[in-house]
C-alpha cells in the first residue's frame, strides 16, 4: 500500500482503532487519538528506524484500512485490547511477547480486587476476569485512575489496612458492599465495550431515585453519567511515537522529537484552559467565576458562577482559594490543562496549593495588569507563557469580562431586594 490508496478510505479525524487489510485478513490493529493522522504515520520516509522492518512490512503487505470510531481515547486503547485478544493479527502478535503484556485483572475474592498483571503471570493468580492485552503499562496505569474516578474500585495497595482511610478520603473507594458489587459489575460492562448498556442502567436507575424522592442519590447517578459522555482522558492522548506518563506533559514539546501541541492538536485533542477571576466593590457582592478556552476558542457551556461564601472583607486571595477549592471537587466536569488566574505571585502560590490538596498536577500562570487594567506581566512557567500566550492573555480577559457581569447581576438583584 501507498499514502495515495489511503487517501480514498477518508479515515475520520476522531479517536478510534484501526485496522490494516490484506483482503478480508486483519494484520494488524492499532488505537489513535485521530485515525486520520495516526494512519498517514505509516507512510513517513523514517517508519523502518521508528517501528522496525515488521511493520514496514505489514504496510507493504496491506491492500485495505477499516477502522471504528470511538467516543474517547480511553475506550480505543479498551477496544484495541479486546479486538487484539480476539483476531490475535499476524503483526500484532509477532511484535511483541505477549508473555510481557499488561492484564486488568478481577480477583476472586469475596470484595474482588482490581491488579494490573503481566501476561506471563495470569495463569498463576485466581481471577474471575481479565481484559488485555494492553502493551503499554504507562497508557494503561493512565487509564484505570480515569476509570476509578467513575467506578471507586480496591486494588492490592489500597486494601492493605493502613491505606484503606485514606484511599477513601479521595473518594476512590466505595462506601458499601453493595455499592461496590455494582461497580465491579459496571467495570466489568466498560471493559468488554458497553459504555451505552451502562448508561442507560444509570438513567433508569436515576428515574427511581427521583420517583422516591432521593433526589441526592439521583444527583450522584447523574454526575456518573456525565463523567462517562464526556470521559477526560487527556492523560492518554499522547505523541504516538512517544509517552510519558506525566497527566499534563503535552503541554511541552517533547524533547525528542520537538513535537509543537500547538501546530498538531488534532494529535493530541483538546488543550483545555480555565480562568479564574474574583469581583466585588470593597468586599460587597463577592464573586467568583471559572471561563474554559477550548483550543483556544471559549467554551461558554463550560463557564462556572460561584457567590463567596467564606469571605467577609476584601480578601481576594481568599476568595480564589475558595472557589477552585468548590470547582475541584466536581471531577466529572473534566480536568483542565492550564490554569489561568488574575493577579500576582500570591494568587499562583494560591491556586498552586489548591491543586496539591487535590494531588492534580497542573501548571498554574497569573497575569498581573496595570492601573489600566491591561495584562503587564504572566507569571509561570516560561515554556507555557511562551507556547499559549495568546491563549492565556484571552482566556484571562474572558474571565475578567464574565467576573464583571455577574457581579452586576448580582449587585442589580441585592438593591430590589
Amino acid at each position: 500500500m501507498q499514502v495515495y490508496d489511503l487517501k480514498k478510505f477518508k479515515l475520520a479525524d476522531k479517536p478510534g482503532v484501526y485496522f490494516f487489510k490484506k483482503g478480508k485478513t486483519i494484520l494488524y490493529i492499532g488505537k489513535a487519538t485521530s485515525l486520520r493522522d495516526r494512519t498517514r504515520s505509516y507512510f513517513s520516509k523514517d517508519l523502518i528506524v521508528t517501528r522496525g522492518p515488521m511493520i514496514l512490512d505489514m504496510v507493504v503487505q496491506a491492500d485495505k484500512v477499516d477502522w471504528q470510531e470511538t467516543d474517547s481515547v480511553l475506550e480505543a486503547l479498551i477496544l484495541e485490547a479486546e479486538l487484539i485478544k480476539k483476531h490475535l493479527p499476524k503483526y500484532n502478535v509477532r511484535e511483541k511477547d505477549d508473555k510481557s503484556w499488561n492484564y486488568v485483572c478481577i480477583t476472586k475474592d469475596k470484595i474482588p480486587k482490581i491488579m494490573i498483571v503481566r501476561g506471563r503471570n495470569l495463569k498463576k493468580e485466581n481471577f474471575q476476569a481479565n481484559y488485555g492485552p494492553y502493551t503499554n503499562g504507562g497508557q494503561l496505569k493512565e487509564a484505570m485512575k480515569i476509570i476509578r474516578r467513575i467506578f471507586p474500585y480496591i486494588d492490592a495497595q489500597s486494601s492493605k489496612k493502613n491505606n484503606i482511610t485514606f484511599y477513601h478520603q479521595l473518594g476512590l473507594t466505595p462506601d458499601g458492599i453493595l455499592e461496590y458489587k455494582e461497580n465491579i459489575r459496571n467495570l466489568k460492562l466498560f471493559f468488554q465495550g458497553k459504555k451505552k448498556k451502562i448508561i442507560q442502567n444509570f438513567k433508569k436507575e436515576m428515574m427511581v431515585c427521583a420517583k422516591k424522592k432521593e433526589f441526592e442519590k439521583a444527583h450522584e447517578i447523574k454526575n456518573k453519567i456525565f463523567a462517562l459522555e464526556h470521559i477526560n482522558d487527556i492523560a492518554l492522548i499522547k505523541n504516538e511515537n512517544s509517552y510519558t506518563s506525566s497527566n499534563f506533559s503535552y503541554l511541552h514539546p517533547s524533547p525528542s522529537t520537538g513535537w509543537n501541541p500547538r501546530e498538531q492538536k488534532n494529535k493530541r485533542g483538546l488543550i483545555r484552559i480555565e480562568a479564574y477571576d474574583i469581583a466585588h466593590m470593597s468586599g460587597k457582592n463577592m464573586v467568583g467565576v471559572m471561563t474554559v478556552l477550548e483550543d483556544g476558542e471559549m467554551a461558554k457551556r463550560e463557564y462556572k458562577k460561584f457567590i463567596i461564601r467564606t469571605q467577609s472583607g476584601s480578601n481576594d486571595t481568599g476568595a480564589l482559594e475558595e472557589v477552585m477549592s468548590r470547582r475541584f471537587r466536581h471531577l466529572e466536569w473534566g480536568l483542565p490543562s492550564l490554569v489561568v488566574v488574575d493577579g500576582s505571585m500570591a494568587q499562583l502560590n494560591v491556586a498552586s496549593r489548591v491543586l496539591n490538596k487535590y494531588q492534580l498536577k497542573i501548571p498554574v500562570v497569573a497575569v498581573t495588569k496595570d492601573d489600566r487594567h491591561k495584562a503587564s506581566s504572566i507569571t509561570g512557567e516560561e515554556k507555557i507563557i511562551r507556547q499559549y500566550k495568546r491563549e492565556i492573555l484571552l482566556a484571562n480577559s474572558e474571565s475578567h469580562r464574565f467576573a464583571i457581569k455577574f457581579y452586576r447581576s448580582k449587585s442589580r438583584k441585592n438593591m430590589l431586594k
